[in-house]
């Protein structure tokens, strides 16, 4: 019993090494391409080669409208989001002082006025007393010292008229002065737009002698323009009139399309070497410290008819730097460096089921896919993370 069970025991043992060595014989007479991996097509598809920035919205033309007299605030006409049009009343400023100054080089001018036609009345009587020693000295019935006082102080009033006319000039340009400051009390719009911006309030004491003080900031919301920063890398394949494209985190999958109208040529100073009141709206973005990252300005353009675009949104833009249509197109995943430029290479699954090397012509890449130009054919599949197979 004991030894029928062991004969057993061995026919099994047997039976399962031969099934081992059959299934090991069987795995190396089989291709390298029949084994399970990872494979991608070659499709037709759209293609897009881009370069993507980050930037901020800002209306192409607004102006900061300030004081130029010192004063009190005695009335705001608008207020923040207020349409306006070119010469409307904006603010009135207290004219108390302004117009007191007028009020006191009028009268100064009235009193040159009078004093000059005191001296003509005086110049008029020198000259007559002038003439009268004249004809004397001619019939030699006065002496010439005389004479000689007479037309003296025909001059001296001469040269009095003629200070006192240029004291009353002198005045009027002044007048001309306090008239101009008066009307600076009462503050116009200067373009057509929207107020943006109040900083300041009714009751609010301004003093424009040492600087300007800003009150409100009026801009056009259409245009905007974006300021995009694009990296040192990336900034030689942008150039002026190059089509583009953004988005907005308000504005969902909405996209508008502008084309690049400038390209400023000096990255923006960081904020410590920013003078205040400078700088433009990238002023606060990466310079050339902190990060190294260097950043230029590139400006977009776009018409804001329906007022989606507001100051300040953040926008991701798409510089877009080729297109192409229904190409031939392969993961970048799929391809390896080649040491020829412009080529690849590609392991490719032929109909035998094996693995080929290939080097194919690549065009324009979108950073996931890339164009196909030469060296596979559509439907044929492709190998990812298999090694690299010889011959193609």
């Amino acid at each position: 019993m004991r030894r029928t069970s062991t004969l057993r025991r061995r026919v099994v043992l047997g039976g399962l090494g031969l099934i081992a060595l059959g299934s090991l014989l069987a795995w190396k007479a089989l291709p390298f391409g029949t084994l399970p991996v990872s494979t991608v097509q070659v499709t037709r598809g759209d293609i897009e080669s881009s370069v993507t920035a980050l930037g901020t919205l800002q209306p192409r033309r607004y102006v900061d409208v300030g004081a130029q007299a010192s004063g009190q605030i005695r009335k705001l006409h608008v207020e923040v989001g207020d349409e306006v049009r070119k010469g409307q009343l904006l603010v009135e400023i207290d004219p108390s002082t302004q117009q007191a100054r007028l009020d006191a080089g009028r009268y100064s001018i009235e009193n040159l006025k009078a004093q000059l036609a005191e001296q003509r009345a005086q110049y008029l009587l020198a000259q007559q007393q002038f003439q009268r020693q004249h004809e004397l000295a001619s019939a030699g019935a006065t002496r010439q010292e005389d004479v000689q006082q007479a037309q003296a102080q025909l001059k001296v009033t001469q040269a009095r008229i003629d200070m006192y006319q240029a004291q009353i000039r002198q005045a009027q340009a002044s007048l001309r002065s306090d008239e101009a400051e008066l009307g600076y009390t009462r503050i116009y719009a200067p373009m057509d737009g929207t107020v943006v911006a109040v900083d300041a309030r009714e009751g609010q004491t301004l003093n424009a002698q040492q600087q300007t003080p800003l009150i409100l900031r009026i801009a056009r919301l259409s245009p905007m323009t974006v300021w995009a920063q694009v990296s040192e890398a990336d900034i030689g394949q942008v150039k002026p009139g190059m089509t583009a494209y953004f988005t907005t985190l308000a504005g969902g999958k909405r996209r508008w399309t502008s084309t690049v109208r400038q390209i400023l040529p000096i990255p923006p100073k960081p904020l410590d070497q920013t003078s205040q009141g400078g700088g433009s709206p990238a002023s606060a973005s990466s310079g050339t410290t902190g990060s190294k990252v260097v950043q230029y300005t590139v400006l977009l353009d776009v018409e804001n008819p329906d007022g989606a675009l507001m100051a300040e949104m953040t926008t991701q833009v798409f510089f877009v730097a080729g297109q192409a249509s229904q190409v031939l197109t392969a993961p970048l995943a799929a391809l390896d460096d080649a040491p020829t430029e412009g080529m690849r290479l590609a392991q490719v699954l032929n109909r035998n089921g094996k693995v080929e090397q290939r080097q194919v012509r690549t065009g324009l890449s979108d950073r996931l896919r890339v164009q196909i130009l030469d060296g596979l054919s559509e439907g044929e599949q492709l190998v990812i993370g298999a090694p690299r197979a010889s011959g193609g």
